[in-house]
């Protein structure tokens, strides 16, 4: 550990989002960082058969893929894609470790295990040159959920248009799987400068032409009309505003049931 390093001491757990805790963040916390991890890139390559899709038409959530893993499974030249990836970490104080590891067990229970890394602050935004702040000290052991190769969601790599078609037209108990997609290129953006992820943006606009084009049924039953389309489109862009206007909830609360919970 960095001398530097802020340690998880007293009992407090670290936790790292790199999808939807990034907007629906666990209960309990009384502290959000955004900031990046190392070694791994974000990619639409896991299966969602609880909360974005179903058993019999699972959806396209995000999982972690080590860099090493990724670079022999992927198509793309390696230095290309970075290996750098932003979210937010969340502090849970000791009392209320317990109850937000059992919650989490739970919300990530389709496919994910438990990792640790090392969390790296974000710079502290200045006003102009002359008072930059350093940036925070990193964070030792935060805790990642990450759906490893070996597990049955998995897919291993997908070509981008194939998963914008998977994403379009399915849906789950929690919603629209676009609507997951767009809320996330939300929450990206909102965190800063450099924290736009070209994978997330890229499946984003590919969704939103199909779901445009009548192509997608935007996780919704429907006719594939255009006009229809168009109308579940901006419904999911509604969605989107009203968790980028901060109605996703304050420190400490839980802003929906744990059944409705994803990564």
């Amino acid at each position: 550990m960095s001398e530097t390093a802020i340690p998880n001491s007293n009992g407090d757990l670290w936790l790292f989002g790199y999808g939807s805790l990034i907007w629906k963040p666990p209960p309990h916390y009384d502290l959000r960082i955004p900031g990046s991890i190392t070694g791994y890139v974000r990619r639409f390559w896991q299966a969602s058969e609880d909360h974005r899709g179903t058993p019999s038409s699972p959806g396209r959530v995000v999982t972690l893929i080590e860099r090493a893993v990724f670079d022999a499974l992927a198509a793309e030249p390696a230095a290309a894609v970075p290996d750098r990836v932003h979210g937010a970490s969340y502090r849970i104080p000791a009392p209320h470790v317990d109850a937000v590891r059992a919650y989490l067990d739970l919300r990530e229970i389709n496919g994910y295990s438990m990792r640790r890394t090392t969390f790296w602050p974000s710079p502290s935004p200045s006003s102009g040159p002359d008072d930059a702040a350093p940036p925070p000290p990193p964070v030792e052991g935060c805790l990642v959920y990450i759906g490893l190769p070996s597990n049955p969601q998995f897919l291993g790599r997908q070509s981008p248009q194939a998963v914008a078609e998977v994403i379009a037209g399915s849906a789950g108990p929690s919603g629209a799987n676009a609507e997951y997609l767009f809320m996330l290129e939300a929450a990206l953006m909102g965190l800063g400068e450099g924290s736009v992820d070209e994978h997330v943006r890229d499946l984003a606009e590919r969704v939103r032409s199909l779901m445009k084009g009548g192509k997608g049924k935007g996780g919704r039953s429907g006719d594939g009309k255009d006009g229809d389309s168009e109308l579940k489109t901006q419904a999911v862009e509604n969605e989107v505003e009203r968790i980028r206007s901060g109605e996703s909830g304050r420190a400490g609360e839980e802003t929906e049931k744990v059944s409705q919970r994803e990564r």
